[in-house]
């Protein structure tokens, strides 16, 4: 994956569309894209790549109440809605972040298991979420998609995926 510019994008997976969004829309995005179609916009697990800010490698999840579920640099664990726990330290946030490269071409891969999800990119282990409701969104099969966020450029190219039973 690649950003040029100072946007932001992102990996959602086990998303779903369709789903009434929870925030509303800034005028200005709707200016620049036309009207929000629901159709188009994906709710669910995000692994988060914006180069230009702390997000890169964090687990998000997308247009729910769940929101940033691990952090860059954390081992999480929490059950949907309730209350998180850290578990643990991957690193500094920061130093995590000295390995995005920004306008210039990301490996990320991302790990879904069951209840546990994984983030690396560049090859460096970036958060981890285990999330032990069965019935949390998180927890649900999906769409794969590619998020952009912000008017910028998103390239990505050797996309793998593999269903693991």
């Amino acid at each position: 994956m690649k950003i040029e510019g100072s946007g932001g994008s992102g990996f959602q997976y086990r998303s779903k569309t369709g789903i009434p969004w929870l925030r509303p829309i800034p005028a200005n995005v709707t200016a620049n894209v036309g009207p929000v179609n629901l159709n188009w916009m994906m709710t669910g697990p995000q692994a988060d790549f914006w180069p230009s800010q702390i997000y890169s490698g964090q687990f998000y999840s997308e247009n729910t109440p769940m929101g940033i579920m691990a952090y860059r640099g954390q081992v999480v664990e929490g059950a949907g809605l309730a209350a998180k726990r850290l578990m643990g330290n991957i690193g500094d946030r920061t130093t995590l972040g000295s390995l995005v490269k920004m306008n210039d071409w990301n490996e990320y891969t991302v790990i879904a298991r069951g209840g546990t999800f994984i983030h690396i990119v560049n090859g460096q282990l970036m958060a981890v979420m285990v999330d032990d409701d069965p019935d949390s969104s998180n927890n649900q099969s999906g769409l794969f998609g590619i998020e952009i966020e912000a008017t910028t450029k998103v390239s990505v190219r050797n996309i793998w995926l593999k269903k693991l039973n």
